[in-house]
């Protein structure tokens, strides 16, 4: 039985389907002006050497970018953003080149530093290629794309073509075939994906293939696909068989032309398609200890008309041909076959493509790229189709064969162009500083990461920034794992730690108990009483009426179930107010209302890192809009959304705001004067459309202490204070302050992204007293 007969018996299309995808990426760093960087790799990322994510290449302006292991080629590119949203936001005055080949070079070679490590060896390398190649096409610049079949799916496999092999032989055969496959037609993916065509005038004396000049600055190689991928791109000096029959061969043959001085080790060795391991260091040594791990697909330019210089269609096209190399004939590859996959690879990246490029078949036989590539294309279509394969999955090979057909449509043909309207440094540093606006808009995001809560977010963009590495136990509970260095802890939604026990977290969660625990410290709370019983609340309204009270569930956050009886309220009031707060838990705390300005006090450990006055949901009038539209007019706001994944929340228009309107003898229809505020609640949750204003700075250090010593007085560690302070100016809390919660999961993001103010850097505190960072 055939392995697509048996993926199709059994429907194991979806295993089939499935996979591990990884992307590796590199970029130049500019100046603004969009010369080659002269600077060292950012300190702000580390220890280039050891850092899981961001590293460099050959020099020290190459930045390099790894993605852990994703089930999906989207996955996996959206992390990709989220690596190339961080990078650039962190660079000083400069900006990531989004194309293949490099921009503006010095005229003195000697600028361009090779990249620099603490192990001498890794530096020695990088010199003897620069010596070897020349240091200018060692910038060249491009994806690899690492993927291996999903183990689930192996194992399927296995149990029914195992007879002959073991299982780690089973596997080394799976990737055998597959990078056989790929390399023969590696052709056709160079050149349908080519995005490299136009050179700067500092870099053409690498050049030997003919060329014209474009604009000013600039040449173009006319009609080719993928520069990159041509004679003159990043490619050994000499041709040299590797054999991918058999692993032990591929290991020999790799070995030969180290003992003959063709290359100096096997990362030299620089195929379509390499066959890797479970390690990165003795590569071979590893190979034949453990066998293959899965392949690394090394022909993707950057491209320079998407911000990421990755597609998801090139990712699928590629997917999809492995996929369909799997499940077809096999076959070994002959010295003739490999010899003219390297022919092939050059034609279709270098050949002018407004002429018919003729390929390299068996003996002296050629065929049309374009026949030839239509002919591929329509076989990997039918085989998948074959395999029920979903429709929407294979549009890509349709789209594909448009542009095989018409070559003015490729990425590279558009570049020129491009290019040619422009000039060659206009041109993609336009791209490059739209690309950096756009990362700037999105600043808050952690590309990806989207449904997870903003403080989760924020602390693994700073742990990744900072080398950490992570791993999302339970991505709907927000349960993270960090570990760096051989620390490793478990944190759920950013700030539950082992810092805190649990006795602490009820404690905080109880308000009865936080009043208590409180009080005996002798730090100020709100008079009031807790009561389990409707009908005993309801009972004791004369009791509280004409006094300004809070009515709240004794163990909710976010404002869920408060109600604010800070006007003259009827006993209609007050009993909503008691029933509301019921529906959210079975004891509920009727308190006096503390006069003066709400305020979040962030505690972590012995200090406090965060100050934000909480102002209460508003809008300013203009003259002529009324409240319902000056409400939609400040939610359009980017930095507003909804369920906490962005910065501030979005104002809503509900029942309790319409009944607070009412209070003040308004509604929605009201037209606002100009310049006047209008308060839309009487809480001041962010949860709940309040701004945050940061006051770390100036509010006094009396207050600080007391938030500290409240923290303490119930043993947390991190822990949000809300603190009610009449007149923060006056630095005497006597007679002046009222602690009216604490939190034991104080949020991150309202810190990091104020509506006024500062980021306060508090995921990188964090991560500094969790002992992840130093």
């Amino acid at each position: 039985m055939k392995i697509r007969d048996f993926v199709k018996e059994l429907k194991l299309t979806h295993l089939l389907m499935n996979g591990n995808f990884g992307l590796e990426k590199e970029n130049i760093r500019t100046s603004l002006d969009g010369e080659l960087s002269l600077k060292l790799h950012p300190q702000v990322f580390g220890d280039k050497a050891t850092h899981p994510y961001i590293t460099t290449d050959f020099a020290e302006s190459q930045v390099e970018m790894v993605t852990p292991i994703f089930s999906s080629t989207h996955d996996v590119l959206k992390f990709m953003e989220a690596l190339h949203d961080l990078v650039s936001l962190e660079l000083d005055n400069e900006i990531l080149w989004p194309y293949s080949l490099p921009p503006k070079l010095p005229e003195d070679d000697s600028l361009i530093k090779a990249a620099q490590f603490t192990n001498p060896e890794i530096t020695e390398y990088r010199e003897y290629l620069a010596s070897k190649y020349g240091k200018r096409k060692q910038l060249l610049s491009g994806v690899h794309f690492n993927f291996s079949f999903c183990d689930k799916f192996l194992d399927r496999l296995y149990t029914k073509f195992s007879r002959k092999y073991s299982y780690r032989e089973f596997k080394d055969q799976v990737y055998l075939k597959v990078a056989r496959y790929y390399l023969k037609y590696s052709w056709l993916i160079i050149y349908l994906t080519g995005a490299s065509s136009v050179a700067h005038e500092s870099y053409v004396g690498c050049c030997k293939c003919p060329m014209d000049k474009l604009t000013e600055d600039s040449f173009v190689f006319s009609g080719s696909s993928s520069f990159r991928n041509g004679v003159n791109g990043y490619r050994n000096l000499e041709e040299f068989y590797v054999s991918y029959n058999s692993l032990y061969d591929y290991i020999n043959d790799i070995k030969l032309a180290i003992d003959n001085e063709q290359i100096i080790a096997a990362k030299e060795y620089y195929s379509q398609i390499r066959l890797k391991g479970s390690s990165k260091q003795g590569i071979l040594d590893d190979l034949y200890d453990h066998g293959i791990n899965y392949v690394e697909i090394r022909t993707l330019d950057l491209n320079p008309l998407t911000k990421v210089g990755i597609t998801e269609e090139s990712l699928d096209l590629i997917h999809l041909f492995l996929v369909y190399s799997l499940v077809a004939e096999d076959f070994e590859m002959s010295h003739e076959e490999y010899h003219n996959s390297n022919l092939n690879q050059i034609l279709a990246a270098d050949a002018d493509n407004s002429k018919e490029i003729m390929l390299h078949d068996k003996g002296t036989h050629t065929r049309s790229l374009q026949e030839w590539g239509l002919e591929v294309l329509d076989e990997v279509y039918s085989v998948l189709s074959g395999l029920d394969v979903a429709k929407d999955k294979l549009q890509v090979l349709q789209d594909y064969k448009v542009k095989l057909t018409n070559p003015e449509t490729h990425d590279s043909a558009i570049i020129a162009n491009k290019v040619s309207e422009h000039g060659y440094t206009q041109f993609f540093m336009d791209n490059s500083e739209n690309y950096l606006k756009h990362s700037q808009d999105t600043y808050y995001k952690f590309a990806g990461f989207e449904d997870l809560e903003l403080s989760t977010q924020i602390l693994l963009k700073e742990a990744i920034k900072n080398g950490v590495k992570f791993e999302l136990l339970d991505r709907h509970d927000n349960f993270i794992e960090l570990s760096k260095n051989g620390v490793s802890q478990l944190i759920k939604q950013a700030t539950k730690t082992k810092l805190d026990n649990y006795v602490t977290v009820m404690g905080m969660e109880n308000k009865l108990v936080t009043k208590e625990i409180l009080r005996r410290n002798s730090i100020r709370t709100p008079d009031g009483d807790s009561f389990t019983s409707y009908q005993e609340a309801l009972a004791n309204y004369e009791f509280y009426q004409g006094q300004p009270i809070v009515i709240k569930p004794n163990s909710t956050n976010f404002g869920i179930g408060v109600s604010i009886l800070n006007y003259e309220y009827t006993k209609h009031d007050y009993e909503n107010a008691i029933r509301l707060a019921f529906a959210n838990d079975s004891e509920i705390l009727i308190e006096d209302y503390a006069q003066g300005f709400e305020y979040r006090f962030f505690v972590l450990g012995d200090d406090v890192i965060g100050v934000l006055m909480r102002e209460p949901a508003n809008v300013v009038g203009n003259g002529k809009d009324n409240i319902v539209k000056l409400v939609e007019i400040k939610n359009q706001n980017h930095l507003r959304g909804e369920n906490y994944i962005k910065p501030l929340e979005k104002i809503k228009l509900s029942e309790i705001e319409i009944e607070f309107l009412a209070k003040q003898s308004l509604t929605p229809d009201t037209v606002i004067a100009d310049g006047k505020k209008i308060y839309l609640r009487e809480n001041s949750n962010i949860s709940t459309g309040g701004d945050s204003i940061d006051y770390t700075d100036i509010m006094p250090a009396s207050y600080k202490r007391l938030a500290v010593k409240a923290a303490k007085s119930i043993g947390a560690v991190i822990c949000g204070v809300d603190m009610i302070v009449k007149d923060y100016r006056n630095p005497y809390p006597e007679n002046n302050y009222s602690v009216i919660e604490l939190n034991f999961n104080p949020a991150i993001h309202i810190h990091t992204y104020p509506h006024q103010g500062e980021d306060r850097k508090i995921a990188n505190k964090l991560l500094k007293l969790l002992e992840l960072i130093d």
